[in-house]
């Protein structure tokens, strides 16, 4: 029989791993979701300029779009 300090010790060990292991699988979760599923898009972008009154260039749009993966990483 296992004395109760013994008890405790490995339910936070088993607390601590568990915390660990959820956190790199929900963050790898996450970031694949995010690859899958950009939050923006060049069409969302098209849109947002439209929206101001003004006509993107396609260059206004590959600078927009380099700037949001730059702040994804």
């Amino acid at each position: 029989m296992l004395a109760t300090g013994a008890v405790v010790g490995i339910a936070i060990a088993a607390l601590v791993v568990g915390l660990i292991v959820g956190f790199f699988g929900a963050r790898w979760f996450f970031k694949r979701q995010l690859e899958k599923n950009p939050p923006i898009n060049e069409g969302m972008i098209r849109a947002l300029y439209q929206s101001v009154g003004r006509k993107p260039s396609e260059a206004d749009i590959q600078r927009t779009m380099a700037a949001v993966r730059r702040q994804q990483k």
